[in-house]
């Protein structure tokens, strides 16, 4: 079910992969919060294994930014009902960039990582059990809310990596 995220990054990226994450770990603690400053510091780290990586072009603010934009796309930051919110414009703003140029990296971001609203592989796991597309699984072809189904196929479902952990036991 879930991607295993790593920070791990080429020697040639390692620079520059500091120098991004630098900007959103400083972001992250002043205006969200550490989930959000380590799925960006993943998000950064996929993009250094790009070959060839598209870090390799373009200012780290502007990447900063786009990167934050993405998690926060996927998760719902832009909404003003979420415990944790910000807008899009006071993002571009904390960074000095125009919405074209953080709309334009983050959409990059995401179709280079495939990343989509409520993507189970970027989700973040305090949003994990609120996620309906986690909990969807296929049983004989009919489409089901494993939190519905008796424990053992939830275990099953468990075991089998298919959900990150038995609703109820909130193992994350």
């Amino acid at each position: 079910m879930k991607q295993t995220k790593s920070e791990k990054v080429p020697k040639i990226m390692q620079d520059k992969y500091l120098e991004i994450i630098n900007l959103t770990d400083l972001f992250c603690k002043e205006n969200l919060n550490e989930e959000y400053a380590q799925f960006t510091r993943y998000v950064i780290a996929a993009l250094c294994r790009k070959r060839p990586s598209p870090l390799s072009k373009g200012k780290a603010k502007t990447w900063a930014c786009g990167a934050i934009h993405a998690i926060g796309t996927v998760n719902f930051l832009f909404d003003k009902s979420q415990k944790i919110y910000i807008s899009a414009s006071e993002l571009y703003a904390k960074f000095d960039i125009g919405k074209s140029t953080g709309q334009s990296k983050s959409k990059i971001i995401r179709d280079l990582l495939k990343m989509h609203q409520m993507d189970p592989n970027w989700t973040l796991p305090s949003k994990l059990e609120d996620n309906p597309l986690i909990w969807m699984l296929s049983v004989n072809g009919i489409t089901m809310d494993i939190r519905n189904l008796p424990i053992e196929v939830q275990e099953h479902a468990f075991e089998q990596g298919l959900i990150p952990y038995i609703p109820g036991e909130n193992i994350q």
